[in-house]
């Protein structure tokens, strides 16, 4: 193995310890919703008035520009040019690292350590500029990616105050824009419409917050993002153009290239992985293992990959259900009934290959009625759809071992 391969596996290798670290942080579902009020009220006024002046100064830099000319400074390798790594480092840490560290200390997180590796590695020509775009561009991505569960966090806190309400919400539509183009390409990829989903989701949280609608705006927080999961899920460990294929049908041809795309889809994987480790920790690490440099290429298997990936969403799913008949009766119930249906949808084209289109479909229909019984509160309907949806779940994941 050469001295870039090398340093790459060290690496990547060391995602394990950056996924355990934030999977008890990163989301944006229920885990907080009790707590958040109590954690409100005990805040003090200078701490308070601090953190607005910090979202402000945020808010007015422009983290989109700093990204794009970073990614196309590194781009500069495919024609063959130098790459300027003094450039890339002043850009980063002038402008993106703030944000960085932010979202490293609020998710137990460390991507600014990966990142700044990375440049320096690509500086002193340890490795590939192509790796160390991809390396930057895909874990910036999932600091995106976080800092709207931030902002979403952020505008569920201050819910009183709709004005704080309004500007969070902008905040993360500005950080989506950021993030929108990898949507489209799995739009565009998989004849999917998870950019329309998106905007749907946004406007009617923006509709919530006019008629101060909690809960729809709860339920809209929800489908911004496990779309954004589902786009993550897509580029890394979906058939036919995930980077798990695409990185083992480029091992039969070019070893350079398959490790790009290994790469590629390891860093891709990284904003999803703490959260299916919290509840299919066994296909969490399986996934991570075939991403890992240290793996070799050529024994990556898509297949497998994909149907870990289907697993862990189904008992992911199968939690969220758990959670729900649990808390009955409470908004929880209907987050996270819609949280189900949502991981449900993420594996729609492998529960088709697997069972067909007409087991998807009923199993669709069911989570929608669930769902709407969750909302009515009425338990007998909800206690006749939640067992056949349980059952379906438990045989997609006997389907995909």
């Amino acid at each position: 193995m050469s001295l870039k391969w090398k340093w790459l596996a060290v690496f990547a290798a060391a995602a394990l310890a950056l996924g355990a670290c934030g999977q008890n942080k990163q989301t944006t579902g229920t885990e907080k919703e009790s707590s958040s009020q109590t954690a409100v009220e005990k805040q003090k006024e200078p701490k308070e008035e601090a953190k607005a002046e910090n979202e402000k100064e945020e808010a007015e830099v422009d983290y989109a520009g700093a990204f794009s000319e970073v990614l196309a400074e590194l781009e500069k390798a495919k024609q063959g040019e130098a790459v300027d790594y003094g450039k890339v480092e002043s850009i980063y840490k002038e402008t993106l690292q703030p944000l960085v560290q932010k979202r490293d200390a609020e998710f137990e997180d460390t991507l600014d350590q990966h990142i700044t590796t990375a440049l320096a590695a690509g500086k002193d020509g340890s490795l590939e500029p192509l790796v160390v775009k991809q390396i930057f561009d895909k874990l910036m991505q999932k600091v995106f990616y976080t800092t709207i569960q931030h902002e979403f966090t952020e505008a569920e806190e201050h819910w009183a105050n709709k004005e704080e309400v309004k500007e969070e919400l902008e905040e993360a539509k500005t950080f989506y824009a950021i993030l929108q183009s990898t949507v489209e390409k799995r739009d565009a990829a998989y004849g999917t419409k998870l950019v329309d989903a998106i905007n749907g989701a946004f406007a009617q949280m923006e509709q919530a917050v006019q008629n101060d609608d909690a809960l729809a705006f709860a339920l809209g927080k929800q489908v911004v993002d496990k779309t954004l999961m589902k786009t993550f899920y897509l580029a890394s460990g979906a058939l036919p153009h995930g980077y798990a294929a695409k990185a083992a049908a480029a091992a039969k041809e070019n070893a350079e290239e398959a490790k790009v795309e290994q790469a590629e889809g390891w860093a891709f994987y990284q904003s999803v992985y703490p959260y299916m480790k919290r509840h299919a920790a066994e296909e969490a690490d399986y996934i991570l293992k075939q991403f890992d440099l240290q793996t070799d290429v050529k024994t990556l298997d898509p297949k497998a990959v994909n149907h870990a990936f289907v697993r862990g969403w189904a008992k992911v799913a199968l939690h969220e259900y758990e959670e729900s008949k649990e808390n009955w009766g409470q908004d929880k119930s209907v987050i996270t009934a819609l949280e189900g249906a949502l991981f449900i949808h993420m594996i729609e084209n492998d529960i088709k290959a697997l069972l067909g289109d007409k087991a998807y479909d009923t199993l669709n229909d069911q989570a929608a009625r669930y769902l709407e019984a969750t909302k009515a509160k009425n338990k007998t309907e909800a206690d006749k759809w939640l067992p056949q949806i349980e059952a379906a779940l438990q045989q997609v994941i006997e389907k995909a071992k």
